[in-house]
């Protein structure tokens, strides 16, 4: 079965049969659903670059439409971008079709509530309790909906990143950035190049045609980005050894939500450390708190108490992140997936935010990418995962990992999702995921050897239960 309904949305293969994949049918009903739980006027509508995108557009829009609202359809747009729309159109919600990180054949919708967030878990149970019901009832002839197009939002959202305050566009311009972006063929390469241009940043962009056709796996982990890594090294990129390289790479998800940068060598600054390097630029001209999810670094928590801040985990998923973010005022958040969350702008992961927050720390601090990653605490973090067969209990496998430490006097566990397991200078955490049909299984040390060591011991427990 490839239909995923969890707090990341409704995730699944195109095609298929009903009731087992994301097909025309099971988009209506969750739909519908959905527009029977905002009971309103108006919502949002926008897209990534996928294949299956004008496909269901058009089922999510007709059926709005069919539901009595006034669809606003912005078109090709990232996830952050959005969301913004929903405020800025006083809509009573919106929908995201995208299925983020996963390969071309998936795609999602994503849901938003009036502020352009995402439903909570409970919300998002109600709706798929409406849809479990199918008591629907659609609009007469008279009282249909109508789409309204709406072109403009692209460039609103880049000068939303233009006027934060702590985007220092005259210091990003001056420094004369040259930028190698990767946007794999989806929405980046629509918007990324118009950021760029008013940053005053020289840029060349990779993959740039939005065709749906991912140019690589699109999970921005660092086994995926060796064609970009290859054009970064020195004398790679230039016509000759004189000619200035590039100063960063760029690399973002089809919708734009997630942020991996690569240094002017060629090597990968960290998945982990996008977040840590802008919550320390934050953190340097605004003091508070910040917070993470269970599966991503702790050296967040070590910059954020040298700058006499206090740090916070939360469960993995958006907005388990922004809900504790508000909880304890956060001024920075995020994932450790390239995820930045800065609520100056909105609470949500935003790839602009955080190419405009990190351009801003290189340019003030004269620095390169590669020094900047040396000011960090250097953690090594291996990310591994499990393939869910029909077998897998994994409710059995959580209550076997919280066995095996139970006993253990330096092992801390939490249990608020999946399990986590803490040691003094190390940690692992085995969870299910909420995007695609797997486990992942994370851990952190201060040497990869160890970090995998730790993964793979369980793993292990996994394999010998299935």
């Amino acid at each position: 079965m490839t239909l995923i309904k969890s707090i990341s949305g409704i995730r699944g293969t195109i095609g298929g049969h009903t009731g087992d994949t994301l097909n025309p049918l099971d988009i209506v009903k969750f739909t519908t659903a959905y527009a029977k739980f905002i009971n309103g006027k108006k919502i949002v509508v926008g897209r990534d670059g996928r294949i299956s995108g004008p496909m269901v557009r058009d089922v999510v829009c007709g059926t709005l439409v069919g539901m009595g609202y006034e669809v606003i359809d912005i078109g090709l747009a990232t996830t952050p971008t959005t969301e913004l729309a929903v405020r800025w159109h006083k809509a009573d919600g919106g929908i995201i079709i995208t299925a983020s990180h996963n390969p071309t054949q998936w795609n999602a919708l994503k849901l938003l509530n009036s502020e352009g967030e995402f439903l909570t878990a409970a919300d998002g149970a109600e709706v798929l309790a409406i849809a479990e019901k199918e008591d629907f009832e659609y609009a007469p002839v008279e009282k249909l909906g109508h789409v309204v197009k709406d072109d403009t939002i692209n460039q609103q959202h880049i000068q939303s990143v233009l006027d934060l305050r702590l985007v220092d566009v005259e210091a990003i311009k001056s420094r004369k950035f040259r930028v190698c972006a990767d946007t794999i063929n989806s929405v980046g390469g629509i918007i990324l190049p118009e950021l760029f241009k008013a940053l005053g940043v020289e840029f060349e962009i990779l993959n740039s045609e939005c065709t749906g056709q991912f140019a690589h796996n699109p999970e921005p982990l660092e086994k995926n980005l060796q064609g970009i890594m290859d054009k970064m090294r020195p004398n790679k990129n230039t016509v000759n050894p004189s000619e200035k390289g590039f100063d960063l790479g760029i690399v973002v998800d089809p919708d734009v939500d997630r942020l991996a940068f690569i240094c002017e060598d060629g090597k990968m600054f960290g998945e982990e450390y996008t977040l840590v390097s802008v919550a320390d630029y934050v953190l340097s001209h605004d003091k508070g708190n910040t917070v993470s999810n269970l599966s991503s670094t702790r050296a967040l928590r070590d910059v954020t108490e040298k700058h006499g801040g206090k740090y916070t985990a939360a469960a993995v998923g958006e907005v388990n992140v922004t809900t504790k973010m508000k909880e304890v005022g956060a001024v920075i958040g995020g994932e450790g997936n390239g995820g930045v969350i800065y609520p100056e702008s909105h609470y949500g992961r935003d790839a602009l935010v955080g190419i405009g927050l990190f351009l801003s720390s290189l340019a003030q601090k004269g620095v390169k990418a590669s020094e900047l990653r040396k000011t960090f605490p250097d953690y090594q973090i291996a990310k591994n995962r499990i393939d869910l067969t029909p077998e897998t209990d994994v409710d059995a496998i959580l209550v076997k990992v919280k066995e095996m430490f139970a006993a253990d006097p330096e092992a801390v566990v939490n249990d608020i999702d999946g399990v986590k397991i803490d040691f003094p200078t190390k940690w692992v955490h085995l969870r299910k995921s909420n995007t695609e049909p797997i486990i992942r299984v994370y851990s952190e040390a201060q040497t990869m050897d160890e970090a995998d060591a730790l993964g793979k011991r369980l793993m292990q427990v996994v394999y010998d239960m299935q």
